[in-house]
C-alpha cells in the first residue's frame, strides 16, 4: 500500500468568482480583483473554468500566478478547462492547441499547472467519427496531463477505461445527480493523480435553467462521509488526486469543502 504521507489531495472550486462566496470564503467587502488572492489563502487548487468560453492571453495567467504565489504566498495548482471549441464544437485543430498552451507558459513557468480538463457535452457519443477526433484531440496535448470527462453512457466501459490507462489519459470522475440520462457516479484512477469533479445531486439538472441552478446543491454529511470512505477505499491507486466542487451558488461548496477535508484528515490523507 502507497505511503499515506506521499499522497496529496487537493480541494477547491471549479472557477474562485461566484460572489456567493462573500462572507464565507471571501470576507465581506472584497473586491472581485482580490479573490484569487483570497481564495489561494485557504485551498490548494482551483479549477479555472473561465477558459471553457473565451481565451485568456498570457497576461491574465500572470496575474494569477502573482496574485496566488507573490500576495497570497500560497502554491495554489490551477487545473485549466480547454476550451468549448475543443470539446463542444469540435473544431479544434493543432495550432489552435499550441496557442493555448502558450497562453498557459506562466502557469508552466510557476510549475502551478494542474491537469487540463476536457469536459464533452451529453451529445458526445461514442461513435468512430467521435473516437477518431479525441484521438487526434488528446495528441496535440501529448505532453500535458490530460483529464477527460464522458457524459455519455457510451464511453463508461471497461475497455474505454482500460485505454486510458495505456494512453497516460486520466479518467474525470464525477459525481452526478441521480437521473436518468447521466452516467453512474463512479471513483476510477487511470493514472497515479486522479481528478474528481462534485456536482452535487440536484434532480432537476435537465431542468434547469443555467449552470447555477443546477449546482444548488448541498452535500449531506452522510454523502460527503460516503466520498471519503470510497477515496480512502483505492487510497492504493493515487498519489495525488484532485477534487473540484461545481456547487458554489449559495456557498454550498464552502461548506462542503470544509466537510470533506474533515472527513478526509481522519483517514490520514494530506489535504490541501
Amino acid at each position: 500500500m502507497t505511503d499515506t504521507n506521499t499522497q496529496r489531495i487537493y480541494l477547491g472550486t471549479g472557477g474562485y468568482s461566484d460572489t456567493d462566496l462573500l462572507g464565507t470564503l471571501y470576507p465581506t467587502g472584497t473586491k472581485k480583483t482580490d479573490f484569487l488572492r483570497e481564495y489561494a489563502k485557504r485551498y490548494g487548487a482551483v479549477e479555472i473554468n473561465s477558459t471553457f468560453y473565451a481565451p485568456i492571453g498570457q497576461k491574465a495567467f500572470a496575474g494569477m500566478v502573482d496574485k496566488a504565489y507573490v500576495q497570497a504566498k500560497s502554491e495554489l495548482q490551477f487545473a485549466v478547462k480547454l476550451h468549448q471549441d475543443f470539446t463542444h464544437a469540435r473544431k479544434g485543430s493543432a495550432e489552435h492547441a499550441l496557442s493555448f498552451l502558450t497562453a498557459l507558459t506562466p502557469l508552466i513557468e510557476a510549475n502551478c499547472l494542474a491537469p487540463l480538463l476536457l469536459q464533452f457535452p451529453h451529445g458526445f457519443d461514442r461513435t468512430r467519427d467521435n473516437r477518431l477526433y479525441l484521438a487526434n484531440l488528446v495528441s496535440w496535448f501529448k505532453d500535458y496531463p490530460l483529464a477527460v470527462e464522458f457524459r455519455h453512457a457510451s464511453w463508461h466501459t471497461p475497455q474505454v477505461v482500460d485505454s486510458f490507462g495505456e494512453q497516460g489519459l486520466i479518467w474525470c470522475s464525477v459525481d452526478y445527480p441521480k437521473v436518468n440520462g447521466l452516467p453512474p457516479s463512479r471513483l476510477i484512477f487511470t493514472q497515479r493523480t486522479g481528478y474528481l469533479r462534485m456536482h452535487g445531486n440536484n434532480l432537476n439538472w435537465w431542468d434547469a435553467m443555467s449552470a447555477s441552478d443546477r449546482h444548488d446543491y448541498r452535500y449531506s454529511e452522510a454523502e460527503i462521509q460516503g466520498w471519503a470512505q470510497a477515496i480512502a477505499n483505492q487510497r492504493q491507486y493515487f498519489d495525488c488526486l484532485y477534487i473540484f466542487f461545481q456547487n458554489t451558488v449559495n456557498a454550498h461548496a464552502f461548506y462542503n469543502i470544509a466537510m470533506l477535508r474533515e472527513a478526509l484528515g481522519s483517514f490520514g490523507f494530506e489535504v490541501l
